[in-house]
């Protein structure tokens, strides 16, 4: 029977929909968006309209981030027991609120990166000689060093940003299995009995 002090329906709900608006939104900005420019034939363009995509984007994506975040210390205030008690459930915590904070880290470089980007871009093409790039996180051979290596960071960091995103839903898929009466019992078990 569950009663009003341990059904976490809304705040599971959150949480998860804030979770998959950020990874999934990371993974069409990857996809999508960066390449998106490789049909201009104009460098700053290309990144001109990355630029302007992520950053209409960026106000949703901080919104998931946020509803992770927010939900997540909720979910595990509310769990004070199973943490306590039940084996693995801490330590999957643990790695999840990691991942959590990781993942917001990667994303606010990722976006600082990419107002460097823009930056470098806009002095580049402002100074006559225009600017080369194959699209926004791409550099072509023409690229001034500067744009390259932060165009590099970017990459790095906007890939890292779905794959740390991923893992705390395979976290919280574990969190939410652990409900289940016979991992319970399992959990339980495994801290009271020896090997």
């Amino acid at each position: 029977m569950t009663t009003s002090t341990d059904n976490h329906f809304l705040a599971q709900a959150v949480h998860d929909l804030g979770t998959a608006l950020w990874f999934g939104g990371s993974v069409m900005g990857i996809a999508g968006v960066n390449k998106s420019g490789a049909d201009l034939t104009s460098g700053i363009d290309k990144v001109r309209v990355a630029s302007s995509a992520w950053s209409r984007f960026s106000p949703a994506q901080w919104g998931g981030i946020a509803a992770t975040l927010g939900t997540g210390m909720q979910l595990t205030s509310s769990n004070k027991g199973r943490l306590a008690l039940q084996r693995g459930y801490g330590r999957v915590g643990a790695v999840k609120a990691a991942l959590t904070v990781a993942g917001a880290g990667a994303t606010a470089f990722a976006a600082y990166s990419g107002a460097k980007i823009g930056k470098l871009a806009e002095q580049a093409a402002n100074s006559g000689g225009g600017l080369e790039v194959k699209d926004a996180t791409l550099p072509s051979a023409g690229t001034p060093p500067e744009i390259r290596k932060w165009q590099g960071r970017q990459r790095v960091t906007q890939a890292a940003v779905p794959v740390l995103a991923g893992g705390v839903i395979v976290c919280n898929a574990w969190l939410v299995q652990a409900y289940r009466p016979v991992s319970t019992v399992k959990g339980l078990l495994g801290r009271v009995l020896p090997g």
